[in-house]
């Protein structure tokens, strides 16, 4: 593992892993440290996931030893910071990836699970979450402050579903958004930034040559509005968990 030069990561940690196996490991690794003192603290542990390709391999990793064993499964709650406008037996449904790599494989009882309602009128699965959001932390939003926030990054420099110039990266008072996404035609349900930069822990794990320059305009501050560049929390600790091709050391 390297790290990035400490003047691209002044509020924030990079880490540099060989390849995905790696850095999948290595977030593997924070998922537990943040579990194991999330339960000791408060005896639960949150945490949101995202979707795509790239957390394929963290949620393998985490259904495995020394991971399956070592981490308090009994004590999480499970949430996602995004989800697309299909049900949830949909071959794009978050949900459905993280129940076939992760839930289903660790035994995850389903009322331990909340899952984005993509299947909805986007609004009212918006308001749902952000209902069901305020009924666990036991209050209102949108500072609901999670242990541990697991995030992807697009080349075009988007994070959760907060793709750039949509209407969603403004938000300021709510936590769930039915964000619509021009460039792909469809509504996203996405938590908002506030609910993001409240975490107590967030991980951004990328992978992948084709996401070099967002990495890089990212973490060396080269393009400050982009969604990505908005991540940072307000008294929590940010980590970057890239593999080597993603930080351009690999075209």
């Amino acid at each position: 593992m390297r790290e990035l030069p400490a003047e691209a990561s002044s509020s924030f940690e990079v880490r540099v892993l060989p390849d995905p196996k790696e850095a999948a490991l290595a977030a593997a690794l924070e998922v537990a440290h943040v579990a194991r003192d999330a339960v000791a603290n408060r005896g639960i542990f949150r945490i949101a996931l995202s979707g795509g390709s790239t957390p394929r391999l963290l949620f393998d990793a985490l259904t495995r030893a020394p991971f399956r064993e070592g981490i308090a499964w009994s004590r999480a709650r499970f949430f996602f910071v995004d989800e697309r406008s299909v049900p949830p037996d949909h071959e794009r449904s978050n949900y459905r990836m993280a129940r076939e790599r992760l839930f289903e494989p660790l035994e995850i009882p389903p009322d331990r699970v909340e899952r984005m309602r993509g299947e909805d009128d986007p609004e009212t699965g918006a308001r749902a979450y952000e209902d069901v959001l305020a009924a666990d932390f036991g209050g209102p939003g949108p500072a609901f402050r999670f242990d541990f926030v697991l995030l992807g990054l697009g080349a075009d420099g988007h994070t959760a579903s907060l793709f750039p110039g949509t209407a969603a990266l403004a938000e300021e008072r709510r936590a769930v958004l039915a964000n619509y996404v021009p460039k792909m035609g469809e509504w996203r349900l996405t938590l908002t930034l506030p609910v993001l930069n409240a975490a107590r822990h967030a991980v951004f794990l990328v992978t992948g040559a084709e996401k070099s320059e967002a990495v890089a305009a990212v973490t060396e501050r080269r393009v400050p509005d982009l969604p990505a560049s908005r991540v940072h929390l307000h008294g929590g600790s940010l980590i970057w968990i890239v593999d080597e091709a993603a930080a351009g050391g690999e075209k």
